[in-house]
This record gives C-alpha cells, sequence and structure tokens, in this order.
C-alpha cells in the first residue's frame, strides 16, 4: 500500500514568498558567472534597449523609474565604452535616440551563456522529476507576467 502524500494547493502569498527567495538566491549564481564591466542599473539599460531598440532617453527613464539626467549620465557611461550608441531621430532634432551597439548585443550574449552555464550547474544536482516541475511552472509564469504585461500596455495606450 502506497501512502500519497497530500499537500494543500499553495497559496500566492507563499509561493510569492518562495520565488522571492529563488530570485534572491538567482542573483547569487548569476552574481557568479559576472566579470561584467556593466553595473546593474547598466545591465537593465541594455536590457531595456535590447527590447526597445530606438527609444528616447525620456521613455528609457519612465522604464527604469528614474530621472532623464541620471539617464543620461548612464547612458554617457554605456556609450563612452561602446555597448550603445545614440542618434538623431530623423522626424525631431532635438530628441536622441538609444540604440545598443554590435558590442552591447556581444556582451549581453556572453553574459547570457556565463549565467545559463552556472544555472546549469545548480540544475544538474536537481532530481530530474523537479527540474521538469520547475520547468512547467517557470513557463506558466512567463505566460502569466507576458499576458499581464501586454493587458497593462494595452490599457495604458488606450488611456493615452
Amino acid at each position: 500500500m502506497t501512502v500519497t502524500s497530500f499537500r494543500a494547493r499553495p497559496q500566492p502569498d507563499e509561493v510569492a514568498r518562495v520565488t522571492s527567495t529563488a530570485a534572491e538566491l538567482l542573483e547569487v549564481v548569476w552574481g557568479r558567472a559576472s566579470t561584467a564591466p556593466a553595473s546593474a542599473s547598466q545591465l537593465r539599460v541594455l536590457l531595456v534597449l535590447e527590447h526597445q531598440d530606438g527609444i528616447n532617453l525620456r521613455t528609457l527613464a519612465d522604464c527604469l523609474a528614474s530621472t532623464p539626467p541620471s539617464t543620461s549620465r548612464l547612458c554617457d557611461r554605456l556609450q563612452a565604452a561602446g555597448f550603445i550608441d545614440r542618434d538623431v531621430s530623423p522626424t525631431d532634432r532635438r530628441e536622441v535616440r538609444l540604440h545598443l551597439s554590435g558590442h552591447g548585443r556581444s556582451f549581453l550574449a556572453d553574459l547570457r551563456e556565463r549565467r545559463q552555464q552556472e544555472l546549469q550547474s545548480v540544475l544538474n544536482v536537481m532530481p530530474p522529476a523537479k527540474r521538469a516541475a520547475l520547468l512547467e511552472g517557470l513557463e506558466a509564469f512567463c505566460d502569466a507576467a507576458s499576458t499581464q504585461k501586454r493587458h497593462e500596455t494595452g490599457a495604458d495606450s488606450r488611456s493615452a
């Protein structure tokens, strides 16, 4: 006779707490992979530009919840390091558009590769069934987060 372990469905607050802990540990694991010349703030800029190529400084500042002067200084450092490019908007000479440079793209690809290797070393010690469950849960999380983001973006564009 086999006794099946019964576990009540976890509540969202418990899952949020465990996910937060996992995210903190993920930062530690990713930190082992980082020989990055970019700070956490600079990395956020690169990731935003990767997904929103050609945005202006004000939009980037909004994405970072920062001020335009602080964001401009951050971009100055990234441009000096060769990670981003700036160009004048074809529609408004006063507006500067921001782009991830080839060097910035290479940097992100290399960083992702190193992070993936560090993650794989942790996942290798997990039992296969737990890895499968983690994958299923993370896929569902990504789907939910993407759906929420689309709804928020759609609501923002309708109210503008």
